[in-house]
């Protein structure tokens, strides 16, 4: 489908979704960000649901502006995706194995390392800018620099909520490994400060919504958020490319026999501010529940741990901003989640995958997401489908 235009305060809002089945209170969050003084553009994705501080599935762009509660607390989060030359020829007929070994190299949940993973000891990972990722840790927020040895044990690991590790299939039979992560504590912990400091600011007093509240441009605190909030979205990035590598040695070992290949690894953040220009205006994008989809660039739109995700190609549509939806979506939230649903139908929705399946995962129970293929068929004129997976292991946190 083509976008639909509904009116806002200072620029239309570009639907990719039905706006009649949009929630009321992600309709409000949506006026209301239109009536940003700094607006240029308002995109919304067919994953468009309510979030905390701004609309998930929506595509920001400002010039001179940026607001940190849009970007969201999991700065960087994103996915990542590789095809391998393993094919579902080579699986076991049990594969509670290999979930298990990947549970014992990639801690989940709010676990960590029991010290920092040396990149340079992982088969294949480039470890190039390593060390001045890390010295640019000194330039943080001095209310968040208590935290770097937890910084450093946590990267590599999954995390809780949404994220996922997962082991797939394609409709020809190819093994693809993917996850899903972000900026884990520590960029939880800088967006928490910098949320906090944009509050305070004069300018943002008579906002209509207090979780709009910007930092603008050639300002301090703006300064101070964009050294944050981009070194946080490098750890994201970090993060994604340790795992993987701990992913690839596990499969390494534990299909030693088939010698697995890998070709080159698909990554995309959905969380994130990027700088882009668009109609002659040097812009900020903040991307909240999207990717980037650019002309030819590759991404990864996935489904819920019982369902199919998408590899894509981003067709270049400037109307989105260049954008995509990140995911399905969630219909229903967490809470409503575990009130519906049961561990009996998890076990249902998700048969035939390797995964939890306990009462500490119900709320992410495919049925709580949208439809990943009505999804897909409302952004046609945004992205292509190269590639449709099936996980046959879930891991998480």
């Amino acid at each position: 489908m083509s976008y639909t235009e509904v009116p806002g305060a200072r620029v239309p809002i570009r639907m990719w979704a039905d706006p009649a089945t949009v929630e009321g209170v992600a309709m409000q969050q949506l006026r209301n960000v239109s009536t940003l003084p700094w607006i240029e553009g308002l995109a919304v994705m067919p994953d468009v649901h309510f979030g905390k501080g701004a609309t998930v599935g929506s595509v920001i762009a400002m010039r001179g502006a940026v607001c940190p509660a849009a970007v969201g607390v999991d700065i960087g989060c994103g996915m990542s995706a590789v095809k391998t030359s393993l094919t579902a020829d080579d699986l076991p007929a049990d594969l509670s194995r290999l979930r298990s070994r990947i549970e014992q190299a990639i801690p989940v949940g709010r676990g960590m390392h029991d010290s920092a993973v040396d990149p340079g000891r992982l088969h294949g990972l480039a470890t190039a800018g390593w060390d001045d990722f890390w010295g640019r840790f000194d330039g943080i927020a001095e209310a968040v620099k208590f935290r770097q040895e937890r910084a450093t044990k946590q990267m590599g690991t999954l995390g809780s909520g949404n994220h996922f590790i997962e082991f797939c299939l394609d409709e020809t039979g190819s093994v693809w490994l993917m996850l899903h992560s972000g900026s884990r504590n520590i960029g939880k912990e800088l967006a928490e400060y910098h949320i906090g400091q944009a509050r305070k600011l004069p300018h943002n007093q008579g906002l209509i919504d207090r979780d709009l509240a910007v930092f603008v441009a050639d300002t301090p605190q703006m300064a101070a958020y964009r050294h944050d909030l981009f070194w946080a979205q490098e750890y994201a990035k970090h993060n994604r490319e340790l795992m993987m590598a701990l992913f690839k040695n596990v499969v390494r070992k534990e299909f030693a026999k088939a010698a697995p290949t890998f070709e080159q690894v698909i990554s995309c953040h959905h969380n994130y501010v990027a700088e882009e220009r668009y109609e002659g205006m040097d812009l900020l994008v903040t991307r909240k529940g999207a990717i980037r989809a650019g002309s030819g660039e590759f991404g990864i739109i996935p489904g819920s741990m019982g369902t199919g995700s998408y590899i894509v190609k981003g067709l270049g549509n400037t109307a989105s901003f260049n954008s995509a939806s990140h995911g399905a979506g969630r219909r229903m939230s967490r809470n409503a989640a575990k009130k519906r649903f049961t561990t009996r139908d998890l076990e249902e929705q998700t048969r035939g995958v390797e995964c939890r399946k306990d009462a500490g995962v119900v709320d992410e129970i495919p049925g709580a997401y949208k439809p990943i293929e009505k999804v897909m068929e409302q952004q046609r004129d945004l992205v292509e489908v190269v590639a449709k997976l099936k996980q046959v292991v879930c891991v998480k946190g």
